[in-house]
């Protein structure tokens, strides 16, 4: 499929302990939610707008990479922090006023939703597109069987890498993905919602009017949420030179065997894994 059709959003704040890691929680001190577990917002990171719309806008600049990261030009001292995740390419049906109706999980993979952390920054999505190749997508998608408790995403965990100066350092909490805090049908219908009804508010934005900008697409690219970073990523920013990785597998593998296969880089032989490399360039 090709991901420059597809809208890109994001799921804020559905991993526990995550925003404040990232220094993030501030900036949703005034967003209401009903359950203390829910995500905080939905946020978009790529519009594939038709020609002629949205034309001054940095999100409609396809960000997407599964091989490098950009620093921006000219700011080698950017605080560009990787942020491992599950991304699910999704099917989206409207019904006949235009409203998401239902949304279909058909692809899961290793995402990175990099970010550049801008202390004041009002909108979400200022921090998460600042040009080409400045989020990560891995090009090994496996097909959903059942986005349930029962389905083949149900037996994965996350696990993430830095690799720098030749040493590999753990840079997220290897998590399952039944650790997140909404998932499933539950994180499907409060997508739908958010997707219908979010307001431009804060640090939100309203992502129906998007989908009316983009012509109403039938694919989204969701990133379902970043996981905990260990002290070590909490604290390095990427610097040029370095190898990122975000690694999906099933739990019948061990985190030490994951971690050998990143540092041999041998993975290619497993169709299970979902692996995503990306080197860290000059933009």
């Amino acid at each position: 499929m090709d991901l420059i059709k597809v809208i890109g959003l994001g799921v804020a704040g559905n991993f526990a302990g995550h925003l404040e890691q990232a220094g993030e929680l501030e900036s949703f001190k005034d967003v209401k939610v009903a359950d203390a577990r829910a995500p905080k917002a939905v946020f978009p990171f790529y519009l594939p707008a038709p020609s002629g719309r949205m034309s001054d806008s940095f999100l409609k600049v396809f960000p997407l990479s599964s091989s490098e990261i950009r620093i921006p030009a000219g700011e080698l001292d950017a605080n560009l922090q990787p942020e491992p995740e599950v991304g699910v390419l999704t099917r989206i049906e409207y019904d006949g006023e235009r409203q998401v109706r239902t949304l279909i999980p058909e692809y899961f993979g290793a995402y990175n939703d990099c970010s550049i952390r801008r202390p004041g920054a009002v909108k979400i999505s200022t921090k998460k597109n600042w040009g080409i190749a400045t989020k990560g997508f891995s090009s090994n998608m496996i097909r959903i069987d059942s986005f349930s408790p029962a389905g083949n995403i149900a037996g994965y965990r996350i696990a993430s890498f830095l690799k720098r100066d030749g040493n590999l350092y753990e840079y997220g909490v290897d998590s399952a993905v039944n650790d997140y805090s909404y998932m499933y049908g539950e994180l499907m219908a409060w997508i739908r919602d958010r997707m219908n009804n979010q307001k431009d508010e804060g640090p939100q934005e309203n992502i129906s009017e998007y989908l009316n900008l983009t012509g109403y697409p039938e694919y989204a690219l969701i990133s379902i949420g970043a996981t905990r970073y260990t002290s070590f990523g909490e604290r390095e920013y990427v610097r040029l030179g370095d190898v990122c990785y975000v690694v999906l597998y099933p739990q019948g593998m061990s985190h030490s065997e994951i971690a050998e296969l990143v540092r041999t880089e041998t993975w290619d032989r497993f169709d299970c894994i979902s692996m995503l490399r990306q080197v860290v360039v000059q933009g």
